[in-house]
């Protein structure tokens, strides 16, 4: 194996032409007919998120190989290649062209699935666990029904949001609820004691996604009271089963908002999808409770690799 990944490492030395290109909407098809053959579960491969998060995450792509290649300038690593797996030498091959451009040689975004198919990749990078980023994945039904001991209390809240505002108005989300969604979103910001920075940065992520709300492909619900925006989200198909619940607000003085917009969600996607995905809790405590509060059927874990060579 040692000789294999020296001639792989040599063979680096190819003149490999990198030329990272930033998202615009004529690469929705490229994106799509990947996500199309390759089925990824992880929510970071969506083109929306790609196209709207991009000058946040410093995002930017291109095609290496036949594989699509997502860079990452802020955390300074690249995506797993969306399309067939490379084995280790094409991959350690891969880290030493970006290594020897000045570019991270590290990937994130591993499967347990590429891992427990090539566990010799252990020797060429640091393999590590992230749960801070895992995905919360969700049956749609289940979300809809809302059965058993563990909802009974989300059963309950709208049941009293029901009750305390017998007049409430649910709507598809349109473009022309984007200043009233962005208008909530503030609001909700500007609640918190302290400034947040992740916060900043995903109202300029849905900015972008409500001045491009059609052409993204975006869908949502809007819940109003007395003509009076209280809950929104906005999402869009992931993959064949699996759709991408990208943002979701509620104006918490309305009692039962956030559990009426998540209800109203998985019934308005319960004949459209199997799953929902609800991305991840980036480690804060209670968005962490309330994800698990609702019962996921399954949490995507990814892994990083930091390459050692």
């Amino acid at each position: 194996m040692k000789s294999m990944v020296t001639k792989a490492i040599n063979s680096s030395q190819q003149n490999v032409f990198f030329k990272f290109n930033q998202f615009t909407l004529k690469d929705q098809k490229i994106v799509h007919s990947f996500i199309d053959r390759f089925k990824p579960f992880s929510c970071e491969y969506n083109f929306s998120n790609l196209f709207t998060w991009q000058y946040v995450s410093r995002l930017s792509w291109m095609l290496y190989k036949e594989r699509l290649l997502i860079y990452d300038g802020i955390e300074h690593s690249s995506f797993m290649p969306l399309g067939k797996d490379f084995c280790p030498e094409e991959l350690i091959v891969l880290s030493q062209n970006l290594k020897n451009r000045g570019l991270s040689p590290d990937f994130c975004l591993v499967t347990s699935r590429y891992l427990n198919k090539f566990p010799e990749i252990e020797k060429y990078y640091i393999v590590k666990k992230k749960r801070d980023q895992a995905e919360y994945i969700y049956d749609v039904n289940k979300l809809n029904e809302l059965k058993g001991k563990k909802l009974h209390k989300k059963r309950n809240l709208i049941s009293q949001f029901k009750n305390s505002y017998p007049d409430y108005k649910v709507h598809l989300f349109k473009k022309g609820y984007k200043k009233e969604a962005l208008g909530l979103a503030r609001e909700l910001m500007d609640r918190h004691c302290k400034p947040s920075k992740t916060l900043d940065q995903e109202y300029g992520a849905m900015q972008s996604a409500m001045d491009h709300f059609d052409a993204l492909d975006l869908e949502g619900i809007a819940i109003f009271v007395n003509n009076k925006l209280v809950a929104f989200t906005i999402f869009s198909r992931l993959n064949h089963s699996t759709y991408d619940i990208q943002f979701e607000k509620a104006d918490m003085n309305f009692k039962g908002a956030s559990q009426m917009i998540n209800h109203e969600t998985a019934k308005s996607l319960k004949n459209k999808c199997q799953y929902l995905n609800r991305e991840q809790d980036l480690g804060i405590k209670g968005l962490r409770q309330a994800k698990i509060s609702y019962d996921p059927l399954q949490l995507i874990i990814p892994y990083t690799l930091t390459f050692t060579l």
